[in-house]
């Protein structure tokens, strides 16, 4: 352990010699002679808690990131006193915390150095705001990297960044701008093999050095309030990421609807136009399940209301896209327009709602309606309220879902782009300025709208996107990446920041497909509808200023690339909502970096672009113009080519032939894929029968189906049906087993097993210890057959 020489440093403050110890329940307290008091909470064996406190105090205890429901408890805590040094001991990690400074070393249990202080906590007085910039140095490991941060358009490994968390309307951001829309401040340590978590939850204005300034030194610090971090060990990378998103939170299951493929553009309209555009979907027989309404929907951009010269009767409108099988969705922006005549405004102006500034008058700024004044949504009053302004456009007109913007949040024509930091926020009865309530601006009023569109909607589920978050916003909200750019750059940015978003416990996420600023040509328009489809939210949208970005904008063969990769979206409807029943149960990331799913092999350490969507399909877009394939990164293990069905040995890169009709994809051996038929809207019809895409393999796999109503609650009372297959191969014998749970009773009454890579042609069937006559099977050559979905041991030979 470094010790302090001096207790000041170029201005900064440090903590000097423990003088008192004690232990309260799961808490353990640490204060020195200069009134600094460390306060570690041990939430689990491998999760702890550190916060620091000057001048002997704390601040209340309050955090809108962390989920109510997160597991706690520990099986194991020790703590010993030497002469240099307290040892904290879990069943899993051990803390040395050094009596002279107050640093911090982590290790675990056989002295491997997981995570260690360099200056330790340090502060430094906040002249011009009062308070405290709250500090912390930390040694970067030997060969360390660094993942996570939410939507960073830069390389997915941080080492040698440096991030600012602060969030910000950035109108065709660029790559490595910063900050961007969502303040996540989450993120993973890699070295050694040994992985780890460290969330710094704390909502002013943050800054993460990933060895940036100082090659061996990792920090953070905020611009107020406390040094508060969260520390998970791994030592796995997806046990990191699942205790973080545990203590964050996941969502509820979304509508099935949800999942399929959305067109949004700023704006269509007048209602005519909307149903040109809904009519040549149906035409085309391209599935779309959603139709997006932008801004210029409303009157005079006021939130809540209608233009009714280009919507005479929305209620009528709505009703007959949702006849056609298209569900609507419409913006809601924070800023509502200072007008006497205007109902919400009048509404939020008698109940005091709107944010004040710090001398009393209430914040104004300019946005889309013209001058505006913004609802509080930090007042637990505000957000009641807010959620009842949804009754008229859910509940009466039947819009299905929302859309929050603007909501970081932005404020035109000032050089900050958003509030002045003198506004002041009730913070559920924590009063503060707007340099504390910036960041979870966002997140409050996507809470606010779900709770609102999940009343109206009743008794379907709730469905919000949000442009701005912070931790935990998850837990209401879907959102996307923000307004990128119809570039190649920014194809390979939203590949990246899809993936670290859901690395940072927010999966359900994606981009503007496509690009919202500038025109893509029809080759950029086809690569990012083959990345889009492979990302949880898949949606098209667009400035509109620029021209068209339909899927049949671009002639013919792209329109015939968009419609064949759709389709195989909704083909993969049950496995993509098994993903999502996997990430709200376990936190396990709908997608996979490289390096999340093989953190032994050194060579995922620094991949950008190839990932696993769900567990056991490889994906890696291309992401240059011209281009007839590329050279990818294959991880360890056999792999099935999706297109050939060749199967090749990963562990190594190598070329892969993908012309513009194809993406490189691959199957992990052993896989048992679930399929639906083609639907040109979730819905549209009854499904008959379940495919299983059976990927051979000589050893053992377990495959997962979930599947229930697709709308509704009633999954939350059991009537779901998850399914478990484990499959067993040898060189003439497959087995695949069943496991049932769940009273929901699918509408289909067989499985159409569909085999790849079958070493040996069928001689024999055996259904649950029956041999079954092969023509009963409908056996169709050696590649089908059909079975009833009730089965428990299906045992397959050859000749």
């Amino acid at each position: 352990m470094i010790t302090n020489t001096e207790l000041e440093y170029k201005g900064n403050l440090y903590p000097n010699k423990i003088v008192d110890f004690l232990q309260d329940a799961d808490k353990l307290f640490f204060t020195t002679a200069n009134g600094v008091i460390l306060q570690i909470t041990i939430l689990r064996d491998s999760v702890l808690r550190f916060r620091y406190a000057t001048e002997n105090v704390f601040e209340p205890d309050f955090s809108y990131a962390i989920n109510d429901d997160a597991g706690i408890g520990y099986n194991h805590l020790n703590v010993v006193k030497t002469e240099t040094e307290y040892i904290v001991e879990t069943s899993k990690i051990r803390v040395l915390v050094d009596i002279d400074t107050l640093r911090v070393q982590i290790s675990d249990l056989d002295g491997n150095i997981i995570n260690e202080d360099e200056l330790g906590f340090h502060w430094e007085e906040n002249y011009e705001y009062g308070g405290n910039v709250v500090k912390m140095s930390k040694i970067t490991q030997g060969a360390e990297s660094f993942y996570g941060m939410g939507d960073k358009a830069t390389h997915s490994n941080l080492k040698g960044k440096r991030v600012d968390n602060w969030a910000m309307d950035q109108y065709a951001f660029g790559k490595d701008q910063e900050p961007l829309y969502k303040a996540i401040p989450f993120y993973i340590g890699l070295h050694n093999n040994i992985s780890y978590g460290l969330f710094f939850d704390n909502t002013f204005r943050s800054y993460f050095d990933f060895a940036h300034e100082r090659r061996n030194v990792t920090s953070f610090w905020a611009d107020g309030g406390e040094m508060n971090y969260y520390f998970f060990y791994g030592p796995k990378m997806p046990d990191v990421v699942k205790s973080y998103t545990d203590l964050t939170g996941t969502p509820e299951l979304p509508p099935l609807w949800v999942l399929g493929f959305h067109q949004s553009k700023w704006s269509y309209y007048p209602e005519k136009r909307v149903k040109e555009v809904a009519k040549k979907f149906r035409d085309l027989k391209i599935p779309c399940d959603a139709i997006y309404l932008d801004i210029d929907y409303m009157e005079g951009f006021r939130c809540f209301t209608w233009n009714n010269n280009y919507f005479p009767d929305p209620k009528k409108m709505v009703q007959e896209l949702s006849d056609d099988g298209f569900k609507t969705v419409a913006i809601i922006d924070p800023g509502i327009k200072v007008d006497k005549d205007y109902w919400v405004y009048q509404q939020a102006k008698d109940n005091d709602f709107f944010c004040k500034r710090g001398d009393g008058p209430y914040m104004r700024g300019k946005v889309w309606p013209g001058e505006c004044n913004f609802p509080d949504f930090t007042n637990p009053d505000v957000r009641e309220w807010w959620a009842t302004l949804y009754k008229e456009l859910i509940g009466d007109i039947g819009v299905k879902a929302v859309w929050n913007d603007m909501n970081e949040p932005a404020v035109m024509e000032v050089p900050t782009k958003t509030f002045p930091l003198d506004v002041r926020h009730d913070y559920d009865g924590h009063p503060c300025s707007h340099r504390k309530a910036h960041n979870i601006y966002g997140t409050q009023m996507a809470r606010a709208t779900y709770e609102g569109v999940k009343k109206y909607v009743y008794p379907k589920r709730p469905f919000v996107i949000t442009r701005s978050a912070y931790s935990g916003a998850q837990r209401f909200t879907s959102t996307w990446t923000g307004d990128n750019v119809a570039t190649w750059e920014h194809l390979w940015i939203a590949n990246v920041q899809v993936q670290r978003m859901c690395m940072s416990g927010f999966s359900f996420v994606g981009s503007d497909i496509g690009g919202f600023a500038e025109q893509p040509n029809g080759e950029l328009f086809a690569r990012w509808i083959q990345l889009g489809v492979f990302h949880p939210f898949c949606r098209v949208h667009s400035s509109g200023d620029h021209g068209d970005q339909e899927p049949w904008s671009f002639g013919s063969e792209v329109t015939n690339i968009v419609r064949k990769f759709i389709e195989l979206r909704y083909q993969l409807l049950p496995y993509l909502y098994t993903m999502f029943w996997n990430y709200i149960q376990d936190g396990t990331p709908m997608l996979q970096p490289l390096v999340h799913y093989d953190q032994e092999d050194t060579q995922t350490h620094f991949r950008t672009d190839e990932f696993i969507f769900g567990k056991q399909i490889l994906v890696c877009p291309v992401q240059e113009p011209n281009a007839k394939g590329r050279r990818m990164y294959v991880p360890r293990g056999k792999w099935y080519n999706y297109w050939t069905e060749e199967t090749i040995v990963g562990g190594k890169e190598r070329w892969v032939i993908a012309d513009i009709d194809k993406i490189p994809l691959f199957i992990k051996e052993g896989a048992i894929i679930p399929k639906y038929p083609v639907q040109q809207y979730v819905g549209e019809i009854e499904i008959t029968e379940l495919v299983l895409d059976v990927y051979f393999k000589i050893g053992a796999e377990s495959s997962t189906v979930y599947e229930d109503g697709q709308d509704g609650f009633d999954y939350k009372k059991g009537r779901y049906s998850l399914r478990k297959f484990r499959l067993r191969g040898k060189e003439n014998e497959l087995i695949i087993q069943q496991f049932k749970d769940g009273s929901f009773i699918t509408p289909y009454k067989n499985f159409t097993f569909k085999f790849h890579g079958l070493p040996f042609k069928i001689a024999n069937v055996e259904v649950d210890n029956e041999k079954v006559a092969l023509k009963d099977l409908k056996l169709n050559g050696n590649n089908t057959i059909e079975i009833s979905k009730d089965f428990t041991e299906l045992h397959i030979t050859g000749n």
